[in-house]
């Protein structure tokens, strides 16, 4: 399965083996605390930029997708204290707003109109057979629970596949590019620098002939870019959200009196 990142135990929903299940609400994010990025669909570009820098990352320009980053280091999310609770009033990615549950491609060859499947997280400690949602009734239907989860997933799928269609385009384009992200220490110093990361060039894009330049922004293409580009000043600002999260869990320095 693809793009599962937190899921410990993802499994096929089946309305046999999981006929009582229930799901009790858990207001905890902390099953995202050691993602450090978590990968965008272009309709979330306006929120995210606020907040995180976009940047299209995958091991190869072809593969390369847009992602919010988290943190600056492996299992480090800023976002998410020591409490398991995402600060508030930061954007929560749809990616990470879908679990427990996913949608996983079927391969090649499964029963025609049948090109995903719902998967759920055994490990999510919301489930159990006592508390909270059924997830389907009584005579094996889905419930409204249910029915609302599925179709946000399927809005998801929705955003992922504009999102491909507009990468697709920005190497059409030849707009996308490597570039290392170098990260600053508050006093100017470079700190670390995190290479195998692509962005948009501004200065192809002032390029592109006023026709190719219309369809980007009739298509909401244009306004994409342009919230990557001015998401990148949350690079520096994200270091410092790092090093005071950092200082916080330095124990206090002992004092003493003469």
């Amino acid at each position: 399965m693809a793009e599962v990142l937190f899921y410990e135990r993802p499994v096929p929903l089946n309305r046999e083996g999981h006929k009582d299940l229930r799901i009790k609400s858990i207001n905890s994010a902390a099953f995202a605390a050691k993602a450090h990025s978590v990968p965008l669909t272009v309709a979330e570009f306006g929120p995210a930029a606020r907040d995180f820098p976009i940047l299209f990352g995958g091991p190869s320009l072809d593969d390369a997708g847009p992602m919010a980053m988290l943190g600056l280091k492996e299992s480090e999310n800023a976002f998410i204290d020591a409490r398991g609770q995402w600060e508030q009033g930061v954007y929560v990615p749809a990616f990470v707003r879908r679990y427990p549950f996913v949608l996983a491609e079927n391969p090649e060859g499964a029963a025609e109109g049948e090109d995903f499947t719902v998967f759920l997280d055994e490990a999510y400690e919301g489930f159990n057979s006592e508390e909270g949602e059924r997830l389907f009734n009584e005579d094996g239907t889905d419930t409204e629970t249910l029915k609302q989860a599925v179709n946000f997933l399927g809005e998801f799928q929705e955003h992922v596949v504009r999102t491909r269609a507009f990468c697709k385009r920005m190497r059409e384009l030849d707009l996308l590019e490597e570039r290392s992200a170098e990260i600053k220490n508050a006093d100017g110093s470079d700190a670390m620098v995190i290479n195998g990361l692509y962005v948009i060039n501004e200065e192809k894009l002032r390029q592109l002939d006023e026709k190719v330049a219309h369809e980007l922004l009739a298509d909401g293409s244009l306004g994409w870019i342009y919230a990557h580009l001015l998401s990148m000043a949350n690079i520096d600002r994200l270091k410092l959200r790092v090093d005071r999260r950092q200082a916080e869990k330095q124990p206090a320095a002992a004092t003493s009196e003469a």
